[in-house]
C-alpha cells in the first residue's frame, strides 16, 4: 500500500492544509497533490475505522470515487477481520461506492468540526431477501453495511476515551496502571491541536514489531498529532501513518538533543523508558528544553525512586533519584521567594516550569514563563517578623 511509504512531513503538510481558511484549501491540496491527499485521508480513516464495532465478518472492498475539480480519483479501501489495506483502483462489483470531494473528505478527517459530509453519496448493493442467512450475497452485503457504519463513524471526528483506546491496542496504561484518566484530564486541551507527541520506551524489547500500543493510542487520541516513539532497539517494523519510530539511548544527553533539534520541537514528551534514576534525569535535562512553551513533559513510573537497583534509595530524601528531581522542581516554581545567598541565578528549568502536577507514581510538568512576581519586598522574611507579633 503507497500510503504508508508516504513521508511524514509530507503527512503533516495534509494535515496542516485541513486547518487552512476555505479560501486556500484547494490551492494547497492542488500543491501537496490531490492522490496524496487522498492516500493520506483515507489510510487515517481507515486505521480509525478499526476502533468503532466488531470488524465486517468478511474482508469487503468499499469503492471510494473522490473528485476534485474535474478530476476522479479511484480507491477500493479494504477492511474487515484481516488487515486493512487501500488500494488505487476502481471495482466494478465493489458493495458499496461512496462518491465525495476530496476537500470534503479532508475536512472531516483532519479538520474543524462542522457540518461535512454534504457532498458524500453512497449506492450499496440491492439484494432480495433470503431465507438462509448465510448466504454468500447476502453475507457479502451484511459485511459492506458493517464496515460502512465504522467509516462514517470514523469520519465522525468522535474518538473513543483514552481508557478505551488503552484496551484496544493492549497498553498497560490502563490495567497494568491506572494512568488513563489522569492523561485525559492533563492533555484534553491538547487534543485536537497538531501536537507532537514523543514518548520514550516503545515496548516490545529486541522483536522489530513488538510493542507500540500506547504509540498508537496517542496516535487515535490525537487525530491530527504526529507521534514519536523512541527505543533503544530497532522498532522501525511499527511505523505507519503519523507515527514515526525513532532508535538511541535514553541516557545520552547529546543524542537526545541533536534527535530533538532534528524532530522536535515536541508539544508533550513522556518519559515510561528504563526508569533507572539517572536515565530519567539525564532525558528531562535533555529534552525538556525542547517542548514548547505550553507544553507538558510527564514521567511515569517513579516507584523505582526508592528502589536501589534502579538507581533509586529507600531514604526518601536521598539526592539523585527522580523524585528528587521532582522535588526540586517544585521548589523552583518559587524561586522568587527564596533568599538566596549573593543573589545566585535562577535555573533555566525555574524559569520554565511553570506547574507540577503530582499522582501516584507519575508526575506532569508544565512548560511556559515562570515570571509571576513574589511577595512584596515589605513583607518581613527573617526573625524581625516574630518580634513584630510579639511587641503587640
Amino acid at each position: 500500500m503507497r500510503t504508508l511509504d508516504i513521508d511524514q512531513l509530507l503527512i503533516e503538510n495534509v494535515i496542516s492544509a485541513a486547518t487552512a481558511p476555505a479560501s486556500e484549501i484547494s490551492a494547497r491540496v492542488a500543491d501537496l497533490g490531490p492522490a496524496t491527499v487522498a492516500e493520506v485521508a483515507l489510510a487515517e480513516v481507515a486505521g480509525r475505522a478499526a476502533l468503532h464495532g466488531r470488524p465486517a465478518i468478511e474482508q469487503v472492498g468499499i469503492q471510494f470515487q473522490l473528485a476534485f475539480g474535474s478530476a476522479r480519483l479511484d480507491y477500493v479501501v479494504h477492511l474487515g477481520p484481516e488487515k486493512i489495506a487501500i488500494e488505487a483502483s476502481s471495482s466494478e462489483d465493489a458493495p458499496v461506492t461512496i462518491k465525495q470531494d476530496l476537500v470534503d473528505l479532508l475536512y472531516e478527517t483532519f479538520g474543524p468540526a462542522g457540518n461535512h459530509g454534504a457532498t458524500r453519496e453512497v449506492a450499496i448493493m440491492e439484494t432480495v431477501p433470503a431465507v438462509d442467512p448465510a448466504d454468500p450475497v447476502h453475507r457479502r452485503r451484511a459485511a459492506a453495511v458493517t464496515a460502512f457504519r465504522q467509516l462514517l463513524v470514523a469520519l465522525s471526528g468522535r474518538r473513543p476515551s483514552l481508557t478505551d483506546l488503552a484496551l484496544a491496542f493492549g497498553s498497560d496504561k490502563w490495567g497494568g496502571h491506572w494512568y488513563t484518566p489522569l492523561y485525559e484530564r492533563y492533555f484534553e486541551p491538547y487534543s485536537e491541536q497538531q501536537v507532537k507527541v514523543l514518548e520514550i520506551g516503545v515496548g516490545g524489547y529486541r522483536a522489530v514489531d513488538a510493542g507500540g500500543a500506547s504509540l498508537r493510542m496517542w496516535k487515535h487520541y490525537f487525530r491530527r498529532g504526529m507521534i514519536y516513539g523512541l527505543d533503544l532497539f530497532d522498532k522501525s517494523g511499527l511505523t505507519e501513518p503519523r507515527l514515526r519510530i525513532l532508535q538511541g539511548d535514553q541516557g545520552d544527553q547529546e543524542f537526545l538533543a541533536t534527535m530533538a533539534r532534528e524532530h522536535g520541537p515536541f508539544d508533550i514528551v513522556i518519559d515510561d523508558g528504563s526508569h533507572f534514576c539517572h536515565h530519567v534525569i539525564a532525558s528531562f535535562n535533555a529534552l525538556f528544553p525542547h517542548v514548547r512553551p505550553g507544553g507538558m513533559y510527564v514521567v511515569e513510573d517513579l516507584q523505582t525512586s526508592y528502589w536501589p537497583g534502579w538507581g533509586g534509595n529507600v531514604d526518601p530524601t536521598a539526592s539523585g533519584t527522580s523524585m528528587s528531581m521532582i522535588k526540586s522542581l517544585l521548589d523552583g516554581l518559587n524561586h522568587q521567594e527564596q533568599m538566596r545567598e549573593g543573589g545566585s541565578a535562577t535555573l533555566t528549568t525555574e524559569r520554565l516550569v511553570t506547574g507540577v502536577h503530582a499522582h501516584h507514581n507519575i508526575v506532569f510538568i508544565d512548560k511556559g514563563l515562570n515570571t509571576e512576581q513574589g511577595a512584596p519586598a515589605w513583607i518581613p522574611r527573617t526573625a524581625e517578623i516574630q518580634r513584630l507579633y510579639d511587641s503587640e
